[in-house]
């Protein structure tokens, strides 16, 4: 049976926002010492990893765990209430007119902080540079990504794009390149097109992990396209994630500028570069590799991989949701997560596969345009 649209973008935004609650309280952490703290790998969604949480260092004070949502989720979703307002595709002066002032002037519930605040006060100092550039500074949308550290702050909340171009892998690479101008800068900014295209090439009838992977490759550049490449051959020799934890950090190792030490980046970490790539959307490829798309076996992967297993997770969870839909994301996790999170991880995807059905209508009628218009021209 052929997945709706609305199927599709259920299942990428249910599924990264799941993805995403379910990899937060791991975040930061290595593979073994996830496993010592739970008793073994992590199955499914759990608490924060120290019971003080409000305290401890180095996450205090977020309440990170139990089924809540990150950062990666309220950027999901503030760059879906920009489709909703614009209704056609957005570039970087969107984000300066409606991302913006979303970010700093609407309260919303904060699961993390349990109450309503500000989305700025939650957003990691990475995507505050929107606000600070974009507001305070005046630059120009188109280049104030420039300068900002290099990371996966634009790729974590990219999926939107992909659903707008479902089926269209170039239109949403070009679509999330124009708009993380406005956030990042060189590896960071591809990664957010490279990671809208995979999910609009899932959205393709009858896509394979396989033909998403050959779709991205065939757009992404420099570092990117070399950790992707490297990471899912490594991937292609695994059939359980257990097995796949290592090699896959050993693969994309050498494009990694952030090192061995996640806590303690090195002093070359987050800066511009061709030969660098993030580390999250690689692995998060892979593990989809290795788990053939299946939806718990990617996100779990992801999740007992740690690091940034937050952001892995949610591209993992995106990407196989918008491969098979709603059903393949766990009901039971989807409703623990919405929840606890306070959250209504629904009504965000009715709103952009309705926007997206509106924007196709309006690429066929310009493209028409188009059509006649050169015909004319070239007499044909």
């Amino acid at each position: 049976m052929t997945l709706t649209l609305e199927d599709r973008a259920a299942g990428c935004l249910v599924g990264a926002a799941v993805g995403d609650a379910l990899g937060g309280p791991l975040e930061g952490w290595s593979p073994d010492l996830i496993a010592q703290r739970h008793g073994g790998r992590v199955h499914g969604i759990v608490g924060p990893w120290y019971e003080d949480w409000r305290t401890a260092r180095p996450i205090a004070p977020y309440h990170k765990g139990d089924g809540r949502v990150t950062d990666d989720t309220l950027m999901t979703h503030a760059l879906v209430r920009v489709y909703e307002a614009v209704r056609d595709h957005l570039d970087a002066y969107a984000v300066a007119e409606h991302l913006v002032p979303d970010l700093m002037t609407r309260p919303r519930w904060i699961p993390e902080l349990e109450a309503e605040a500000l989305p700025l006060q939650r957003i990691f100092l990475a995507e505050k540079w929107i606000v600070a550039r974009l507001h305070y500074g005046h630059a120009d949308p188109r280049e104030a990504g420039s300068g900002n550290i290099v990371n996966c702050g634009a790729a974590m909340y990219m999926a939107p794009v992909g659903i707008v171009n479902a089926g269209n892998p170039a239109g949403a690479y070009a679509e999330a390149l124009d708009i993380a101008a406005a956030h990042q800068s060189s590896y960071g900014r591809e990664a957010a097109g490279v990671l809208a295209a995979a999910v609009a090439a899932a959205c393709v009838p009858g896509a394979t992990v396989s033909a998403v992977v050959d779709a991205v490759l065939a757009l992404a550049k420099d570092g990117t396209r070399a950790a992707i490449e490297a990471v899912c051959e490594a991937a292609g020799r695994h059939r359980d994630f257990e097995s796949a934890l290592g090699p896959l950090r050993a693969a994309v190792a050498p494009y990694d500028s952030v090192g061995d030490d996640y806590r303690a980046p090195s002093l070359g970490a987050r800066r511009p570069s061709r030969l660098h790539s993030i580390e999250e959307l690689p692995v998060a490829l892979g593990m989809l590799v290795v788990a053939d798309g299946a939806y718990e076996e990617a996100v779990l992967g992801a999740v007992n991989y740690g690091r940034d297993c937050d952001s892995i997770a949610t591209m993992a969870g995106a990407v196989a949701g918008a491969l098979a839909g709603e059903a393949a994301v766990p009901t039971g996790w989807a409703k623990q997560v919405a929840e606890a999170s306070r959250l209504d991880l629904h009504a965000p995807a009715a709103v952009l596969s309705a926007v997206a059905r509106e924007v196709f209508a309006l690429d066929r009628s310009r493209r028409r345009a188009h059509e006649a218009a050169f015909a004319t021209i070239a007499a044909l």
